[in-house]
């Protein structure tokens, strides 16, 4: 057993370091600020290659693994570009899974090259207000329609609607009552957001404001037949297995984001003078900090167990589950003690802390929640009866 990154990785990890270097805290702070869609990054990062890192050669990508792209998200967001950056790839980086896996060759050669280039942007709608994380109860329906679908529905906290040119959307193509098991019957498609007859509407919220959530309402959206990824009525099953990966992605931009507030934090400690002597001469403001780079470690190595696990072909879903919580809680703990060993600057803008911590609370809430985390360990790892 390796614990060691090999050459290949840390050429990757060094190779994401120098397309963030020039996007510095300032760059963010006025994303942030302006809530202005990095764009430039964005590009940067396509040049590089890097939104293609898992996806097939044949097609343009780089063809590794999803350890290597959790690499490439953790490296993002502990550059200080947190979860800003991170987002502004996320979906293009891992969401369409479904489509390397699922997607006949026609779509895959359709569909994947434009977004590794970076000539189109996606948004993943499959989150509704009336169903939550209970995705088997979503509402948005697709008819079938001479030459393909109409759909009519609600979805919400769609992240880069505002600046997506195509979405991953999960509808129901059977109702409830015409299926056996709830998670029968709902359909997935990869098409193009038509404005004309998708209002995305943006949320304001407390963080991330460089990178758009929204509400997206639809009326009567053409869909043709081939823009449905494999078959009719297996939506669930394809969404499934996009899952794994995307907690782990998320899980290691938690890492990130927690370690870039734990750098600043900790040059902070040895510059700021109190009493005659640094600051992190002190042991109540050492052991916070010792404390974080511990739990952040901890959460990484489970990090990259999940994402070797999921590359060998073997079961992971624990693991992936359980980097995510134990990232998530490491990467806001070690945010919030930074903030409050800046103390009074903490809470200032000028210090960037603040707007990590603001950012934290996305890998605890997103993509789900940490109670239904520790419930899938209780009863699927422990075998105890399930809670609700």
């Amino acid at each position: 057993m390796n614990f060691e990154l090999t050459d290949q990785q840390h050429a990757i990890v060094e190779a994401v370091r120098s397309v963030c270097a020039p996007f510095d805290m300032h760059y963010w702070d006025e994303r942030d600020r302006t809530a202005t869609f990095p764009h430039d990054f964005h590009r940067a990062l396509c040049e590089g290659g890097w939104l293609g890192v898992a996806m097939p050669e044949t097609l343009g990508g780089a063809g590794l693994g999803i350890l290597e792209a959790a690499l490439v998200m953790q490296t993002i967001a502990e550059s200080g570009a947190g979860m800003s950056g991170a987002s502004a790839v996320h979906m293009n980086v891992f969401g369409l899974n479904p489509v390397v896996v699922f997607g006949s060759p026609q779509q895959q050669t359709r569909f994947l090259p434009p977004l590794i280039a970076g000539q189109e942007k996606a948004c993943f709608a499959v989150t509704e207000p009336d169903a939550g994380l209970d995705t088997t109860r979503l509402k948005t329906v697709a008819h079938k329609v001479e030459g393909g679908y109409s759909v009519s529905g609600r979805k919400i906290w769609i992240s880069t609607a505002q600046v997506a040119d195509r979405m991953l959307l999960l509808a129901r193509t059977r109702s409830l009552a015409e299926v056996g098991k709830p998670t029968e019957g709902l359909t997935l498609f990869y098409t193009a957001l038509d404005r004309e007859r998708v209002e995305v509407r943006e949320i304001d919220k407390m963080g991330r404001a460089a990178v758009d959530s929204n509400m997206l309402f639809i009326d009567e959206l053409f869909i043709p037949e081939e823009d449905r990824i494999g078959e009719e009525g297996r939506g669930f099953e394809y969404i499934l297995h996009g899952l794994n990966p995307e907690r782990i992605l998320i899980a290691a931009e938690a890492v990130g984001l927690g370690r870039a507030a734990l750098s600043i934090a900790t040059e902070y400690a040895k510059e700021r003078v109190v009493f005659g002597r640094p600051i992190g001469t002190n042991q109540g403001v050492q052991h916070p900090l010792a404390l974080a780079w511990m739990q952040l470690e901890a959460a990484n190595l489970m990090v990259m167990k999940a994402a070797a696990r999921y590359d060998a072909g073997l079961p992971c879903g624990a693991e992936a589950n359980a980097a995510k919580y134990l990232a998530a809680e490491a990467g806001h703990n070690a945010c919030q003690t930074a903030v409050l060993t800046l103390g009074g600057m903490g809470y200032s803008r000028e210090y960037r802390v603040e707007r990590l911590l603001r950012e934290s609370y996305i890998p605890r809430i997103a993509p789900v929640s940490p109670q239904l985390i520790l419930c899938f360990i209780a009863e699927r790892v422990l075998g105890l009866p399930k809670s609700y």
